[in-house]
């Protein structure tokens, strides 16, 4: 290596750390002795390291330290001393110890605990408590205890050299409030490597321009004189641009996707009535999906739309859609219900409400959030993204359902995609959609299909009309994107792993 061409890399920090280390390792020693602040020595010797010429060893390290407490019976001497010393071999009431003694009513209570465990008093209850010295306490009182020795201590102290006796007493003394207190010490030392102790063999005082200045320029004194070197290979801090949580960068990439199949995007509260996420799409109001362990339920109750008359007569009979409907009564305290949507086809239903004649064809979509009331685990959430879908149009047909999700997960990543008979109370025909996995290549299912029934369509949007819908998992979709097999890391509050995460790229 040119040591001279390294010693021209050499910052004015490292110029005034680097000779120091001839005879200094540990950091704080090196701090004092080339004057410079803690933070300057630190970034010194990182650059050197960088430079290969010294090598950083850290070491980590529990000490022991005394507390306010620890510091005051240091120098004041232990309480239990100075109630040893108002004692004598009569009993005496525990008023005139605790004012011979001029200890707190805590600490004379603290010593008598103490002190009966060391067999230091005898105790004696009547009217008052009465206590009395022993001959264990005469000599406690005259020779100094373990407690006091370990006090008398140079601190701090390296927690593992504590043995023996000295163990007694830490242990006595770390039960009392205040006495000690153990912190994590990190000890810095530094070694020169070969390259270190070449370089402080040349000359590091040497007059070295570091800043070139509007004077210096003005007055020519720069010239016959040698530059600082840039050092181009020295590792700098990482900096993170800001970016979007990936999750964020999925739903907008899939957003896109509809918008540019030229969908609309419906919007709604996160908070609706049963009657707008149950009973207005024919779910039947003793289906399992309405019990408290699957759905979240809010305090209240809500106002009913005047087509709620129309859905009860549907459940109940039928109404006009020509369908028998549910045969129960319909509860109207049941509709009224306020809960967290379990899906985003609440919005469907609203959407097709507020639809005439005039507005067909017409297709909507949205990607929002819904809540279920499921166990939390590898492969379930309680709060997720859905992406929903409705197609309003006299000519569709299930053909252009296929077509649409065919051509929505192809610019996912997903080339084939099939779909297999299901039941949904609220479609006829129902569909399971599956996408071949082109990594595990096996079928995955992902969400549901169909096309909305009569008894959905009719009292919503007034005549019956096709209607193609769809809600799909997004989890699914997008977590096999970023190789994540526990959908809960999709939500991890987790800096390092936003940082690293690949951005959405398809």
């Amino acid at each position: 290596m040119d040591l001279q061409k390294l010693s021209l890399k050499l910052h004015p920090l490292e110029r005034k750390v680097l000779p120091v280390l001839k005879k200094e390792t540990e950091f704080n020693a090196i701090t004092k002795k080339s004057g410079l602040q803690e933070i300057e020595v630190m970034r010194a010797l990182q650059w050197l390291e960088n430079k290969e010429i010294i090598g950083i060893h850290t070491e980590k390290k529990k000490i022991v330290l005394l507390d306010k407490n620890g510091m005051k019976y240091r120098k004041e001497g232990l309480p239990e001393k100075a109630f040893l010393t108002a004692l004598s071999d009569e009993f005496k009431g525990l008023n005139v110890i605790t004012k011979k003694s001029k200890l707190s009513r805590e600490e004379v209570n603290a010593c008598i605990g103490l002190l009966k465990r060391k067999v230091a008093i005898d105790v004696k209850k009547e009217d008052i408590l009465n206590v009395k010295i022993t001959e264990q306490g005469k000599k406690l009182r005259t020779e100094p205890s373990f407690e006091e020795q370990f006090l008398a201590k140079e601190f701090p102290i390296d927690l593992l050299s504590i043995q023996d006796l000295d163990k007694l007493a830490f242990d006595e003394l770390k039960k009392r409030k205040d006495f000690l207190k153990i912190e994590e010490q990190k000890t810095v030392t530094v070694t020169l490597t070969e390259i270190g102790q070449k370089l402080l063999t040349t000359n590091l005082t040497r007059d070295v321009i570091n800043r070139l200045t509007p004077a210096m320029l003005k007055t020519g004194s720069w010239r016959n004189k040698e530059f600082r070197a840039y050092d181009i290979e020295i590792n700098v801090p990482t900096t993170h641009q800001g970016k979007k949580h990936f999750v964020t960068e999925a739903v907008e990439y899939i957003t896109q996707i509809w918008l540019d199949m030229g969908f609309k995007e419906m919007s709604g509260q996160y908070v609706q009535s049963a009657f707008w996420d149950l009973d207005a799409l024919f779910v039947p109001q003793d289906h399992p999906a309405r019990e408290m362990q699957d759905t979240f339920y809010v305090e209240g109750e809500a106002s009913l739309p005047p087509v709620w008359k129309k859905v009860k007569a549907v459940h109940e009979n039928g109404g006009d859609t020509g369908s028998t409907g549910w045969k129960y009564t319909f509860s109207e305290d049941e509709t009224k219900k306020i809960l967290l949507r379990t899906h985003t086809t609440v919005l469907s239903a609203q959407t097709i409400a507020n639809l005439t004649k005039d507005d067909l064809p017409a297709k909507f979509f949205s990607v929002g959030k819904v809540f279920r009331n499921e166990a939390l685990d590898w492969k379930h959430l309680f709060e997720f993204y859905q992406v929903e879908g409705i197609v309003i149009d006299p000519n569709a047909n299930l053909k252009h359902l296929k077509g649409y999700l065919t051509q929505f997960y192809k610019k996912m990543g997903f080339d084939k995609v099939r779909m297999r008979p299901a039941h949904f109370p609220y479609t006829e025909p129902s569909l399971e959609v599956d996408v071949f996995h082109p990594v595990k290549k096996e079928w995955v299912e992902l969400g549901g299909a169909g096309i909305f029934r009569p008894e959905v369509v009719k009292p919503l949007l007034g005549f019956d009309c096709p209607v193609l819908a769809w809600g799909q998992g997004m989890g699914r979709i997008i977590s096999e994107y970023w190789n994540i097999t526990d959908i809960r890391d999709l939500y991890r509050n987790d800096l390092k792993q936003i940082r690293e995460m690949k951005s959405w790229l398809k």
